[in-house]
């Protein structure tokens, strides 16, 4: 399969707003710089003919998102061969309080991709992935821990989605009033919002090393 470099993810009906367009990104750059800021996404898909939304870990690699989960579960199991998906990653930086309710807002940045989900079945693929995904949160983890042993690997399964129809959307900036409410006794102004982990707690079990490792350390 050949993959599109361009510059920009090409727009198209499922991927440019009816509202608020001025907020949607296509380059590449932008979008991978979100994709790789996080690794919990949502991906939904219909089942039985009903919506369904799981939240699960991803990793990208390149122009493609791998999603991985119990054969058992209901999407990799719907996926043996492709599963139609919509897969979501949303990035909260700020909540904006405005003077009224109605222009109450969040800054945030996310990311919307389409497309047919396909089950991964070449062995070394399947391995690439899930060491991706065991690295997302903290890249070097995958070469810090047991490898997979091959009854593990068939109790897990990996689906894979082509970044081809794709965009992003970002809200940034303050408070967005209208003229007559300007002075109104209310405060207004934006509150930032940021993720971050706490100090690490070593398990006390086995007699493995407690001391924190670099690739953990430098994520704080």
């Amino acid at each position: 399969m050949v993959i599109d470099s361009s510059p920009a993810y090409p727009a198209g009906p499922r991927t440019t707003p009816t509202r608020l367009a001025e907020r949607a990104r296509y380059d590449r750059a932008a979008v991978h710089a979100i994709l790789d800021a996080d690794y919990v996404c949502h991906l939904g898909f219909v089942a039985d003919g009903a919506p369904v939304v799981l939240p699960t870990m991803y990793a990208r690699v390149g122009e493609r998102l791998y999603m991985h989960g119990s054969t058992g579960s209901r999407p990799l199991h719907a996926a043996r061969e492709c599963l139609r998906v919509c897969v979501t990653v949303t990035l909260t930086d700020g909540v904006v309080l405005a003077r009224s309710a109605f222009h109450h807002s969040l800054n945030y940045r996310s990311v919307v991709a389409h497309g047919i989900a396909h089950r991964v079945v070449a062995e070394e693929e399947r391995r690439m992935a899930l060491d991706a995904l065991v690295n997302a949160p903290f890249p070097g983890r995958a070469d810090d821990c047991r490898p997979p042993t091959p009854k593990e690997l068939a109790k897990t399964a990996v689906i894979r989605l082509d970044l081809t129809d794709v965009s992003a959307k970002v809200r940034t900036g303050g408070v967005v009033d209208e003229p007559e409410d300007m002075d109104l006794p209310y405060w207004a102004g934006v509150v930032p919002t940021a993720r971050g982990y706490s100090p690490p707690v070593p398990d006390e079990q086995g007699s493995g090393p407690t001391a924190v490792p670099d690739y953990v350390r430098q994520a704080l």
